[in-house]
C-alpha cells in the first residue's frame, strides 16, 4: 500500500470506482492530449523525460489541463517513485514522512522520488519552507500544481530551486478528441451522442478537460433507462451541464478578463468590450467593480478628448448601484459601448505621473511670491502677492503670466492630443503660451 494512501470500504458494484475523467487519465505521452508547446515534438518536457532527466518543476494553469496526469505520465516513464498529496490536507509532519522514505529510497534502493503536491499554492511560508532543502540536494524531485500564479504564492527561494512551465486551457478540439476517446472506451453505457452534442459538450466545458468528462458521464446518467435506444440530445445536455463558464473572481482569470476588457475599451473596441463584460457579469462579478474601472478609464484613457465620458461613467456607476442586477447590466452596456467608441486621450493622467515625477526627484520649489497668499499686512510688506494679475480684470479672462517656479518655467506636463475636443484645447492653449507651446504636429497626434 503507497505511503498515504488510505484504505475505504469497497463501493457497490453498480457504482463507478472513480469519476470517468479519473478512469481515463491517460498513461503515457501520446495518450496526453494538449499542451502541445510543452510535450510536443522537441519540447522540453517531452525531452526532459526522453532523456530520463526529470528536474523539479511548477504546473501552473487552470483546472483540468492536465498537471496532475502530466506529474504521474513523468513518474512513470522515469520509473520515479512518487508520492502524491494535496496542500489541502497534508501538513509538516506527512512531508517529513515523505522526506524520510525518499531518503531510503535513494539511499536503499537507488531508486529516485518524485513529489507532487496539488495546490502547492495553499501551501504556507513555514510548509514551503520545509521542501528547501530536500529539493536542493536532490532527495526529491518535485512538482507542483498550481491554479494561482506562483510568482505570488510561491515563496522565492524554492521558485528559484523550479522550473515553471504554463497550461493552458484545452481548445475544443483537444475536449472533443477526450470526449470521443470516452465514448469508445466501455467506461460509460453505450450511448449515441451525435457531434453536434459532442461540440456542445466540449464548448461548455471552458478549457476543461475534467469538467467536460465528467459531465459526459453525468449526463449520460441521468438518461431515462427506458428509453431505446439511448440517444443523448441537446436539451438533454444543457439541462444536466446548466452552464460551466470558468472564473474565479479572486484569481488569475479574473485580472486576465478584466484586463481584457479595460484592453477593448481602450482599443476601441465595442464588441470585445461587451464581450468581455458578459463573462464577467454572467460569472457573478459584482457589477459595481465592472462600473468602477470604467469610471477610471473615462477619466485614464480618455480624458478631455470627451469630457462627457467620466460625467456618463459616473452616472452609470451610481445607476448601477440604485438599480442592481439584472437590469444593471443594461446600463453597463451603455457605458461600455460610449467609452470605447469616444475618442482617446491620454494626455492628463501623463501630465499627472510627470509632474509627480518631478515633484519626486527634486527638492521642493519655493512658492513664487506673486502666487501667495498675503492675508496679514505684515505679509504684504513681505511681497507676498505682489505682482499677481487677476485674470477676470483682463480681455478674454486670460492674461500671461509665470505660474511655475523659475526652475521650471517653460516646463509642459500636459500636451492635449488632437482628438476630439481636446483638439480645442491644444489650439486655445498654443495661443495663449505662444512661446512654451510652439505649433507643432507629432506623429502621434495625426488623424488617420
Amino acid at each position: 500500500m503507497d505511503l498515504f494512501e488510505k484504505e475505504t470500504a469497497s463501493p457497490p458494484a453498480d457504482k463507478p470506482l472513480a469519476p470517468l475523467a479519473d478512469r481515463l487519465r491517460p498513461e503515457t505521452l501520446d495518450e496526453f492530449v494538449g499542451q502541445e508547446h510543452l510535450v510536443g515534438k522537441d519540447r522540453v518536457l517531452r525531452r526532459m523525460i526522453e532523456a530520463d532527466e526529470p528536474r523539479s518543476m511548477i504546473l501552473w494553469g487552470p483546472p483540468g489541463t492536465g498537471k496532475t496526469s502530466l506529474a504521474m505520465i513523468i513518474a512513470r516513464e522515469t520509473r520515479a517513485a512518487l508520492f502524491a498529496v494535496s496542500a489541502v490536507t497534508a501538513g509538516l509532519a506527512d512531508i517529513r514522512k515523505m522526506m524520510e522514505q525518499a531518503r531510503i529510497n535513494r539511499r536503499n534502493l537507488k531508486r529516485r522520488t518524485i513529489l507532487f503536491i496539488d495546490e502547492i499554492h495553499r501551501f504556507n511560508k513555514a510548509q514551503q519552507d520545509a521542501l528547501l532543502h530536500s529539493v536542493e540536494d536532490g532527495t526529491v524531485i518535485l512538482i507542483g500544481a498550481t491554479t494561482e500564479n506562483p510568482s505570488f504564492e510561491v515563496i522565492g527561494p524554492l521558485l528559484s530551486r523550479c522550473r515553471v512551465y504554463r497550461l493552458n486551457p484545452l481548445e475544443e478540439r483537444h475536449i472533443t478528441s477526450l470526449l470521443k476517446r470516452a465514448l469508445a472506451s466501455g467506461e460509460i453505457p453505450k450511448v449515441k451522442v451525435p457531434d453536434e452534442v459532442v461540440g456542445v459538450l466540449a464548448g461548455l466545458a471552458g478549457g476543461d478537460g475534467r469538467a467536460a468528462l465528467n459531465g459526459l458521464e453525468l449526463c449520460v446518467r441521468l438518461l431515462p433507462k427506458n428509453t431505446n435506444p439511448k440517444v443523448l440530445t441537446l436539451g438533454m445536455v444543457k439541462e444536466a451541464m446548466q452552464r460551466q463558464i470558468i472564473y474565479d473572481k479572486n484569481g488569475d482569470y479574473h485580472y486576465d478578463i478584466i484586463s481584457a476588457f479595460i484592453k477593448s475599451l481602450r482599443g476601441s473596441d465595442p464588441d470585445a468590450a461587451v464581450f468581455w463584460m458578459a463573462r464577467m457579469l454572467e460569472s457573478g462579478e459584482d457589477p459595481l467593480f465592472v462600473a468602477r474601472r470604467m469610471v477610471i478609464l473615462a477619466s485614464e484613457d480618455i480624458g478631455n478628448a470627451d469630457p462627457d465620458a467620466l460625467v456618463l461613467a459616473n452616472a452609470a456607476y451610481q445607476a448601477v448601484h440604485a438599480v442592481g442586477m439584472p437590469e444593471a447590466r443594461i446600463i453597463l452596456a451603455q457605458a461600455a459601448c460610449y467609452l470605447a467608441s469616444a475618442p482617446k486621450s491620454n494626455a492628463a493622467y501623463i501630465a499627472v505621473e510627470e509632474a509627480l515625477r518631478e515633484v519626486r526627484e527634486h527638492a521642493p520649489d519655493p512658492v513664487p511670491m506673486h502666487l501667495r497668499n498675503a492675508p496679514t499686512s505684515l505679509m504684504k510688506k513681505m511681497g507676498y502677492g505682489r505682482g499677481y494679475q487677476y485674470a477676470h480684470d483682463h480681455a478674454g479672462g486670460f492674461i500671461r503670466m509665470q505660474n511655475l517656479p523659475p526652475r521650471l518655467k517653460d516646463r509642459i506636463f500636459y500636451r492635449p492630443a488632437r482628438r476630439g475636443r481636446e483638439e480645442e484645447l491644444k489650439t486655445r492653449l498654443e495661443k495663449w503660451w505662444p512661446k512654451r507651446r510652439k505649433p507643432s504636429f507629432p506623429e502621434a497626434d495625426k488623424e488617420d
